[in-house]
């Protein structure tokens, strides 16, 4: 049965709240990312601490968002969120007054289960309101306020961590959680579908959280505390292998799979994903190591690095906007989603090619193509999920999406940063050999607090970092390419005009068996 359509009245007085439930989240991830570099050097952290920070939050967020998103079919979607709020906002005190990189990696991951909670609660609660043929229009102020939330994020990041202490880039989020539950509370109106037949796979999320996590550790740590071709190795890599093979086999026997095979051997969302974990590289790891290249490698403040971010942001904010009121208007989201993923792929090429003395016009010029092709493509790859499932799927759907859009980040977060370190440190060591300094007095350039190195070994660490980020970019042209073929075969998607779908459709009856 359809759910009643609220009027565009009532729709946006409830998006107030779950607008800004989302701005928080993506806020909170983006004002980090630029204050990182000052957290990490005043915490004496080293280069894969400063990626740990990033991946504890990414991995417990991609691990809980497909319990959430099935939680958001068997419970109260508004209790969720608002649960969701207070688990962000308490773990973000507790970041603030974090003593350690240990104390706030840990910290962070539980941030992450919030952050998890937010994104996908939000993209649910919207598709169940509002019917996939507006949702193109609610999209464009969906990626409009994320957009907002990731110009303002390194702005403010910046000039908190300058003015104030990187504490408060974690306090600031409490006031606006406050505002968020309390707005929540106040306007959105759901009916709870409550079923006897509860059902969640917890094994199946442990389980693949567990895999998971054994790769990332995996991938931080081999080609340095040990070999490729290592017992080390075989144990880790084999092990997060069959730990997710095990998660595969239980996924195909529970009630409730946390995420839905049948839903993803589909042609159009088997793609989709493909494609989202493209963009989940481009989405966290730009951020993540464009602050960090400002910053150690280029020699600017947290608030400068914050301003030479805004031309990604730019990018996503117009095309997000632009590209949402089109698909609306059109009903056809596929050639927006390989525009963008070309578009994606062009940025990081042009990204590869950067060091530490690279123009900062050309830096700029690349950071808007890969801002507007994540616009272009993040929102309308889950519009095309949606749009093939029944009503019944969409919590499930949306958050299998969602959660492969993460995973992406979470991977390529950790490979990314596994790479960086290990170019960084044979350049450091090769820019010190040439000085005649003894590589292992210094601490190798490992530690990022810059200010207690002496001026040579600052200058070395600096280039190195520099130089090294456009070898990760190419990393992430190489993956944005295969996002691009992956959209190229999805199949043209026109979006109904009904929240639900009348009869089976033709891609569920061609599942694959």
């Amino acid at each position: 049965m359809n759910a009643p359509q609220m009027s565009h009245r009532q729709t946006l007085e409830a998006l107030s709240g779950l607008l800004l439930a989302l701005f928080v989240a993506m806020l909170s991830g983006t004002i980090v990312s630029v204050a990182l570099p000052q957290i990490i050097g005043a915490l004496n952290g080293t280069q894969s601490q400063y990626t740990w920070v990033v991946t504890a939050t990414l991995l417990a967020s991609t691990a809980s968002t497909p319990v959430w998103g099935k939680l958001a079919d068997l419970f109260s979607k508004k209790l969720l969120l608002q649960l969701s709020i207070v688990i962000f906002m308490v773990s973000s005190l507790a970041c603030g007054f974090a003593q350690d990189t240990a104390q706030l990696i840990a910290f962070r991951a539980v941030q992450g289960l919030g952050m998890g909670a937010l994104q996908v609660l939000v993209q649910v609660i919207m598709a169940a309101m509002i019917p996939p043929k507006e949702r193109g229009r609610y999209n464009g102020y969906l990626g409009g306020v994320m957009a907002v939330a990731t110009v303002a994020g390194p702005l403010l990041g910046g000039l908190i961590a300058d003015e104030l202490g990187w504490r408060w880039c974690f306090f600031i989020a409490v006031p606006f959680t406050v505002a968020a539950f309390g707005l929540l509370q106040a306007t959105l109106r759901m009916a709870t579908v409550r079923r006897d037949d509860v059902k969640v796979d917890y094994v199946g999320a442990t389980l693949i959280a567990a895999g998971v996590s054994v790769l990332l550790i995996w991938v931080t740590f081999v080609g340095d505390t040990f070999a490729w071709l290592s017992w080390q190795t075989a144990a880790m890599a084999l092990g997060g292998l069959a730990l997710l093979g095990v998660a595969t086999w239980v996924e195909t026997k529970v009630a409730e799979p946390v995420v839905p095979l049948h839903v993803i051997r589909r042609r159009t969302p088997a793609l989709a994903i493909l494609a989202s974990l493209a963009v989940g590289m481009a989405m966290f790891g730009g951020v993540v190591f464009l602050g960090q290249y400002f910053q150690i490698g280029r020699g600017y403040s947290p608030t400068e690095a914050g301003l030479l971010t805004i031309p990604m942001m730019f990018g996503v904010l117009v095309s997000s906007t632009v590209s949402g009121r089109m698909v609306s208007k059109s009903g056809n989201v596929k050639p927006y989603i390989v525009a963008g993923s070309a578009v994606l792929t062009a940025g990081f090429l042009l990204l590869s090619t950067a060091d530490h003395q690279t123009s900062l016009v050309l830096v700029c010029a690349a950071m808007v193509l890969v801002g507007a092709g994540v616009g272009m493509s993040m929102q309308n790859l889950v519009l095309a999920v949606q749009n093939t499932v029944p009503l019944r799927e969409l919590g499930a759907a949306s958050g299998a999406i969602t959660f492969f859009r993460s995973l992406g980040g979470t991977v390529g977060v950790s490979v990314l940063g596994a790479v960086l370190a290990n170019q960084v440190a044979a350049s450091i060591a090769a820019g010190l050999a040439r000085l005649g300094i003894d590589a292992s007095r210094t601490g190798g350039g490992s530690t990022l607090n810059l200010a207690a190195l002496p001026e040579p070994v600052r200058l070395v660490v600096r280039a190195a970092y520099g130089d090294a980020t456009g070898h990760i970019f190419l990393i992430s042209a190489a993956i944005a390419a295969a996002g691009l073929v992956a959209a190229l075969f999805l199949q043209p998607v026109k979006l109904r005009d009904t929240l639900d779908l009348p009869s089976t459709t033709p891609e569920e009856k061609s599942t694959v068996s």
